[in-house]
């Protein structure tokens, strides 16, 4: 007996996600049977009218406890499945961090009041009374085990809203399933009666699959991951043909004339993560959220010449995935930034943008989606420094407390003046919309109202600017020395 869930994030972030806002995944979901699914942060990135149209699409329910429009819960907190006799319970959690992880526009009303909440707090109490509110119920409605499908992860900046804090706060729960941070640690965490609660979690694009086994006799034996790290997919290595063949073909085909169209060629690959070091599970590093790539560079300065602006941004959880070297078509770029983001410019003062790049490496050492790869400047990061940003209880950032950690922030070959104001292009998920708690733009002023997709600005700036060749100028993995951290 098997029973198929979904922790998040699966209606975006690719190719065939995007061209059809969701639809094909949903599709094919369909097609696999999948027996329950919960809402990732990207889940509502097409907008929320369109969120709710994937959710009427699929033949599974989808559940969470902490989704709220007003005063009303969207979901049922809990579904229990039977199977083999037995009750299994599972219990929906999204990260309370959705409000600055999509873009926050999506969860207001015309008047920019949030409708939409997530059962956010300064303590997380609310989150884990919710969450400890569903486990008692599927157990008062005779369940013999409750699993957590939570999209919480474990970064630092979402405390206290993370796996281990909903854990050590709550008792009841057999076993936590966790996405959003694209981890694979497979951990137990002591709850609020000392119980070890294993927590797994299965990282990103199928690149892993997490798996719980109960045995005949009624025990949970083991948690944990499988992983297939071949560049060839299991089903054409082995030649595998099963009920899900002709579905994934006939979805593919629809897409295959318009991806696998070719817009260039690279002599390298334009990465997003490191060129040799891997993790535990054999996956590459990414880097892109905490240092400088050369496809950092290269989407940067896609930006910049869309928009004819003195500075480029984009911020590294937007750029997805690595250009391989060879020719690259229409999909790989969409598979790039697959969110479907509006290239947009603003005037903003030398200090804004200085504020704009401290809130993006609070982070660091450890990832931050916001941490801003940049054309027309330079800077360094003093690691050596601890962040001094401080945040309103949404995490939206609302100012700089003590020493910073850029320094010797360059426009060309000029220092950046905080008093000068300046052309910069980004997209309009984060200079307008405050993607990522970045409020430092609030008062600029818009100059180029979303012009144009940010993948499309890729292609024009590959086919038109380039010329259809990546120049060797974006050769190193590393970049070109626009961005320099020390004390690390």
């Amino acid at each position: 007996e098997t029973i198929l869930v979904d922790d998040g994030d699966s209606v975006q972030g690719d190719s065939i996600g995007t061209l059809s806002k969701g639809e094909a995944v949903i599709e094919l979901m369909n097609a696999l049977h999948y027996d329950v699914a919960i809402p990732g942060n990207h889940e509502f990135d097409y907008g929320m009218d369109r969120f709710f149209e994937l959710v009427d699409m699929a033949e599974y329910p989808y559940i969470c406890c902490n989704l709220t429009k007003g005063d009303e819960r969207i979901f049922d907190p809990y579904i229990i499945i039977e199977r083999a006799g037995k009750k299994i319970a599972f219990v929906g959690i999204v990260t309370p961090q959705t409000l600055t992880e999509s873009t926050p526009t999506l969860f207001q009303d015309e008047n920019g009041n949030y409708i939409y909440g997530f059962m956010r707090d300064d303590s997380g109490e609310a989150l884990c009374t919710a969450v400890q509110e569903a486990v008692d119920a599927a157990r008062a409605e005779g369940a013999d085990y409750v699993y957590v499908m939570g999209h919480l992860g474990m970064k630092a900046t979402d405390a206290p809203w993370t796996y281990a804090d909903v854990i050590e706060n709550t008792r009841g729960i057999d076993v936590f399933f966790d996405g959003h941070s694209h981890d694979t640690d497979q951990v137990a965490v002591k709850n609020l009666d000392g119980v070890e609660v294993p927590r797994s979690a299965c990282g990103t694009k199928l690149n892993c699959i997490g798996y719980s086994h109960i045995s005949a006799e009624g025990e949970i034996v083991e948690t944990g991951i499988w992983s297939w790290p071949n560049e060839t997919p299991m089903p054409e290595l082995l030649g595998i043909e099963n009920s899900m063949s002709g579905p994934v073909e006939t979805a593919l085909h629809k897409l295959d004339e318009q991806l696998n169209v070719v817009v260039g060629h690279t002599d390298f690959d334009l990465t997003i993560s490191d060129p040799e070091a891997v993790d535990t599970s054999g996956n590459p590093i990414r880097m892109v959220r905490r240092a400088e790539t050369n496809l950092g560079d290269f989407c940067a300065d896609a930006i910049r010449a869309k928009t004819g602006a003195e500075i480029g941004f984009v911020n590294g959880g937007g750029v997805r995935t690595t250009v391989l070297k060879g020719d690259i078509t229409y999909g790989n770029l969409i598979d790039v930034q697959p969110f479907a983001n509006e290239v947009t410019a603003i005037r903003a003062t030398g200090q804004q943008i200085l504020d704009a790049l401290e809130w993006g490496v609070r982070d660091l050492p450890a990832e931050s989606g916001g941490f801003l790869q940049v054309s027309g400047m330079s800077f360094t990061i003093d690691l050596t420094v601890e962040s001094s940003c401080t945040a309103d209880e949404n995490n939206m950032f609302t100012g700089v407390a003590g020493e910073r950690r850029i320094k010797d922030a360059y426009v060309g070959d000029e220092p950046l003046d905080p008093e000068r104001v300046y052309l910069v292009g980004g997209t309009d998920y984060f200079l307008i919309n405050r993607g990522g708690g970045n409020t430092a733009f609030d008062s600029a002023e818009v100059v180029l109202d979303k012009i144009a997709i940010d993948h499309q600005a890729l292609i024009e700036y590959l086919e038109e600017t380039l010329g259809g060749q990546v120049p060797s100028e974006y050769s190193d993995p590393y970049g070109q020395g626009r961005i320099t951290v020390i004390g690390s």
